[in-house]
């Protein structure tokens, strides 16, 4: 009998524990995961904890090449968290694999390379026809439309920024109250639905536009061409997922199918969009206006170049996204064959407005897999200014990549409307982590870039970065590729880049027709 009593006690014991450890897990804000799941919860931090013993099975799994490997997400969990990132016994990369690149140190390095600058570089945006320019950040937040990202994530992305001083892009789905919050300088962007400035029938409504470009949180405006995750494909939001304030952020109606055509109305030529840049900035009442895409062809690249010339006003910023990147769902098949990577297409976009002579007006921005100060230094040697993560910021604001974004089963809270979902994600908590991950990657770079004895980003040129071409041959970007010389395509083009730049027209896309 004293046994079983025991038993009993023991058991109610276990019991009160269980339930005294959900409600604490309940409760507290720090964990997404253990407040959607608590008490299970904990297996994921256990799994965490003996990370290092799993670590060679894991390593370099990209599984697929779409999340991050295991090393890519502790960097940006650790990094978000505030966690010391020094590891012993150096690394697990095979830094001899074919293909493997590494950033070029110098003998001499900057004094004191380990401690970053009080207030870390940053690039102004806006060419001689904007009179509002933006000072942009190294780092910001890339596109992700509220609708595909909960209101809580928005949130958080968006008073990360403003902790940091960094800029946070709406993504094509509107501008939500839930940006505009808690004060975050905002990229606006609009795509082929033109969400938030929008007739009833679809078209784009100028009056709309300049009210919503007109405030004072929204430093500059965006044009989506295209997206690396699937360019040449318009974005579906099923009409399950229409509510009443996903239908009043993007001027569309309740529970219907919302639709982005995979082209544009307001242009089919390179001239026309041009020229709606241009107005788009006038609207905005002089803030930069730019537009995004992810290249398919150098032709169309050099018809835009020759269309600028031509209108006489350039795009104050092009951000080139790359076709390994993007947060939300696409169909596997564009994810896999269709866009140009983000090295070919940031190369081409860069070395085309040096050849054409616009270089020096226009910044660029770099999206697609920046998740560490070494990508950020890698993209700026490759011709960007500057450079906007989208899964990243996801992942420090509490993504785990389930993969479940499609189904509104996200168990993080950050990518769905379900409501109760959502509610685990504590902005507070998740704000200051994006906030920390934003300026250790750029604290980090610019320490690279000291070891490189390079004071500006600026300074960074092709032959910074090498990579290996065979099991015995390393060689500098600046010998693999070719870079023209300011106006070179003016001039007399190179016979590699002649007959496309004889093909292209301000007149129209796809070279010949």
């Amino acid at each position: 009998m004293a046994l079983r009593n025991a038993g009993r006690w023991g058991v109610g014991a276990v019991g009160a524990g269980v339930a005294a450890l959900a409600t604490w897990d309940l409760l507290q804000k720090k964990h997404t995961i253990l407040r959607r799941y608590p008490v299970v919860g904990h297996l994921r931090y256990l799994m965490e904890d003996i990370r290092p013993e799993l670590q060679q099975y894991f390593i370099e799994r990209d599984w697929d090449g779409r999340p991050y490997s295991r090393d890519t997400r502790a960097l940006i969990y650790e990094r978000a968290k505030g966690v010391d990132e020094e590891k012993p016994y150096g690394t697990e990369l095979d830094v001899n694999r074919i293909g493997h690149e590494h950033l070029v140190h110098s003998t001499t390095p900057l004094e004191a390379p380990l401690e970053a600058p009080d207030e870390p570089s940053r690039v102004m945006v806006g060419g001689p026809d904007c009179s509002r320019p933006y000072s942009m950040a190294l780092l910001n937040v890339s596109a992700m439309s509220f609708g595909a990202l909960s209101a809580n994530a928005i949130r958080a992305l968006n008073k990360g920024a403003a902790l940091g001083g960094f800029a946070h892009d709406t993504g094509e789905g509107g501008l939500s109250p839930y940006h505009l919050e808690h004060g975050g300088d905002i990229v606006w962007e609009i795509g082929t639905g033109y969400f938030g400035a929008r007739t009833d029938d679809g078209d784009f409504d100028p009056e709309m536009f300049r009210e919503t470009a007109s405030k004072d949180q929204v430093k500059t405006v965006s044009l989506k061409l295209s997206q690396g995750a699937k360019p040449g494909v318009g974005g579906v939001l099923p009409g399950a997922k229409v509510t009443q304030e996903i239908a009043d952020t993007r001027r569309v109606p309740v529970g219907v199918k919302c639709v982005s055509p995979p082209s544009h109305k307001v242009f089919s030529t390179p001239t026309e969009l041009i020229e709606f840049v241009a107005r788009m900035r006038e609207l905005a009442g002089g803030k930069p206006a730019g537009f995004k895409l992810c290249v398919g062809s150098r032709v169309d690249v050099l018809a835009i170049c020759k269309a600028i010339t031509e209108v006489g006003t350039a795009p104050d910023f092009i951000i080139v996204d790359g076709s390994e990147g993007g947060t939300g769902a696409a169909p596997l098949e564009f994810e896999d064959h269709v866009g140009m990577s983000l090295t070919e297409g940031l190369m081409t976009v860069h070395n085309a407005l040096v050849g054409a002579g616009l270089r020096d007006t226009i910044r660029i921005g770099a999206s697609g897999k920046v998740a560490g100060a070494g990508d950020l230094v890698k993209r700026l040697t490759q011709g960007a200014d500057y450079t906007n993560a989208a899964r990243a910021m996801m992942m420090a604001a509490g993504c785990i990549q389930a993969q479940r974004c499609h189904t509104d089963k996200c168990p993080s809270g950050v990518a769905t409307q379900n409501a109760r979902r959502a509610r685990a994600l504590d902005v507070e908590d998740k704000s200051e982590r994006v906030h920390r991950y934003q300026r250790a990657t750029v604290d980090e770079a610019m320490r690279l870039m000291a070891a490189m004895g390079v004071r500006d980003p600026a300074e960074l040129t092709p032959a910074h970065l090498r990579r290996n071409e065979s099991t015995t041959e390393t060689r500098s970007y600046a010998e693999i590729y070719e870079w023209l010389a300011p106006g070179e395509l003016l001039d007399q083009p190179p016979s590699t880049w002649a007959r496309d730049w004889a093909l292209a027209s301000p007149d129209h896309f796809g070279g010949a027709r």
